[in-house]
């Protein structure tokens, strides 16, 4: 099998781990999602820090989520023996109402058959793996602190023997065991017993969560997965939702395309909260909402594109020149300099989820007028800004351009406006925003489009294609059944298509052509197929790119085109909502609808 991101993650909404295929923890921050490393084999091999566990070679190691939810299962079985290593992040429902989120994780051992012998390789590395981590064996607890100067510590709690543990030496599973690791000391030392109900109440959270979620005739598995997913991604503090669980997965390895993204892009989140609010997940929507509301205080205030999990504005972008990266792949970066970028796009992303909220909800939204009171701000700074030119979608960190999909969400921004004054009542504001909306759907449709190579281009003026125009049709700006909609399509598949996965764009940007391709744009393609009408070229593209996933069903951000292994940062919350969108739509396809297709054609 090729060489993959062959991980899966666990979390519980304050933060995520990531373990292999074969059961070794390789990246996990704590307390927070985008807190410094206490693991980090994922970016460093060497000195990274893991939590492996050792079998001999007769045993085979294979990997699945307990259905509908977020424990991962990681199964070792040999002829004699087998055991189970159930891996979570507890999360549930307290008596008083609130979340049991602890920034934790809970490795639970299950003996299935046998006296299974194994070896723990515990060897954490915290503050990204920065100076030395020296890890001590108390009586009731294992402690690792760093030299670093500052106080930080992980406390690891098991029923196995600490000093077996600590040092590597072989153990033998006669019974179910555990082992607790997190960044606080336990007030009472966890058993056996509390552990087996951690465990139990963790899956009853996931599976009610789950059963609130739509089932589908078709990729019915897949949707539930990437649900899951993205839930993963948000961050219950806040209602951030982050773009990643990692930082510096490289999108070509070997090459410096690598960023941090445990960050809440409004871009990626509103898409995100879109397609969940769609599922049913009013909360999460209702808490995004206010995330966005209380980020913008002041009715001048400017929308910046990205923002720390906890509302952070200034995200300084620096390398750890001491990791090597993933497979070498340096540097590694934490912080992200984008966000001081401009991008004219987000403020009609975020208004179409504001809109979307109160069609779903209707005014069962809580703060309305604040809600009102962003809507005119958003109209405001497009009519003052819309005809500037931007960094656009995919953050060129050149020059400014006057890109399309830019000029055509400022148009959506206006156009939701419109629609939300229409439904609080406030008519007034429309004999000003649709003359606005007017003039800048003719401005795209007069410098957008390209006669020569007939197709909307990357920006104005341009020859360029961009996968980010086949979002017009689904914003609305124009009907799939457009001739000039269904020439972009068609010239987009002649270009930036190679065998069946798509390039952002193919013209130059401040790093070179890129060698893989983004995710994101390949389920925007099928999107775009399949509302042409070619359903059944859909259906076998899509059907494709999922067998393209990970052992688990999940994406991360790139997939390289030789050898179609995952790239980029992972999992990718832009995937999984593309994924989930593309899923719905290829799963309303009727029999009698393939069957008129084939007889067309």
């Amino acid at each position: 099998m090729k060489d993959n991101l062959n991980y899966g993650i666990i979390g519980n909404c304050k933060s995520a781990a990531l373990i292999s295929k074969h059961g070794s923890l390789d990246w996990c921050c704590l307390p927070e999602f985008d807190s410094s490393s206490v693991f980090a084999k994922l970016l460093d091999e060497k000195i990274g820090g893991s939590f492996g566990v050792i079998v001999a070679d007769d045993y085979e190691i294979s990997q699945t989520y307990i259905t509908d939810t977020c424990i991962l299962k990681t199964r070792f079985a040999s002829e004699a023996n087998i055991f189970e290593i159930l891996d979570f992040m507890p999360r549930y429902k307290k008596e008083n109402g609130e979340y049991y989120a602890p920034p934790e994780v809970i490795r639970y051992f299950k003996l299935i058959k046998g006296q299974p012998k194994f070896k723990i390789n515990y060897d954490p590395k915290l503050e990204y793996a920065v100076g030395k981590t020296s890890t001590y064996v108390k009586t009731h607890f294992i402690v690792s602190l760093t030299d670093k100067g500052r106080y930080d510590t992980l406390f690891l709690y098991t029923d196995f023997d600490k000093e077996a543990v600590v040092n590597g030496e072989e153990l033998t599973l006669k019974a179910d065991g555990f082992f607790r690791f997190g960044y606080n000391e336990k007030l009472f030392e966890p058993s056996i017993s509390i552990m087996n109900l951690e465990l139990e109440r963790t899956k009853v959270y996931w599976l009610n969560w789950m059963q609130r979620t739509p089932s589908y005739k078709n990729y019915n598995a897949e949707i539930s997965r990437s649900a899951l997913t993205l839930k993963l991604l948000s961050y219950e503090k806040t209602g951030a939702v982050l773009a990643a669980a990692t930082t510096s997965l490289p999108e070509t390895i070997g090459e410096v395309r690598n960023w941090d993204y445990r960050f809440c892009w409004i871009r990626d989140a509103s898409m995100v909260i879109k397609v969940v609010s769609q599922l049913g997940h009013k909360r999460m929507a209702k808490r995004y909402l206010k995330f966005i509301v209380d980020l913008i205080p002041h009715k001048d205030e400017k929308l910046q594109i990205m923002y720390g999990i906890n509302g952070e504005k200034k995200l300084t972008e620096k390398k750890l020149d001491h990791l090597s990266g993933y497979m070498n792949s340096k540097p590694v970066r934490i912080g992200n300099a984008a966000y001081s970028q401009r991008q004219n796009d987000i403020y009609g992303i975020l208004m179409d989820v504001i809109h979307q909220q109160l069609v779903k909800f209707e005014m069962d939204v809580e703060n309305g007028e604040e809600l009102w009171t962003i809507t005119k701000g958003i109209v405001w700074v497009v009519d003052k800004h819309w005809q500037e030119a931007d960094k656009g979608i995919w953050e060129f960190r050149t020059e400014d351009r006057h890109f399309t999909f830019s000029k055509v969400l400022c148009w959506v921004a206006v156009d939701r406006a419109i629609k939300v004054a229409k439904i609080l009542g406030k008519t007034h504001k429309l004999e000003k925003w649709q003359p606005l909306e007017a003039e800048i759907k003719k401005d795209i449709l007069d410098k957008a489009w390209n006669e020569d190579v007939q197709s909307f281009t990357q920006s104005y003026g341009s020859t360029d294609l961009d996968a980010s125009t086949l979002l017009m049709e689904p914003y609305g700006f124009i009907d799939a059944k457009d001739p000039k909609y269904m020439y972009t399509v068609k010239a987009i598949e002649k270009e930036l298509s190679n065998d069946g996965l798509l390039y952002r764009y193919k013209n130059k940007d401040d790093f070179g052509l890129p060698s893989s391709s983004f995710t994101i744009c390949t389920f925007w393609f099928i999107n775009s197929l399949y509302k042409i009408g070619e359903t059944q070229k859909a259906k076998k593209l899509f059907d494709q790119l999922l067998s393209y996933s990970n052992h688990l069903g999940l994406f991360s951000e790139d997939i390289d085109f030789e050898t179609k292994r995952l790239l980029g940062n992972f999992p990718q919350a832009y995937s999984h909502l593309a994924l989930i969108e593309t899923a719905i739509n290829l799963s309303n396809i009727t029999d009698e609808e393939s069957i008129l297709e084939s007889l067309e054609h």
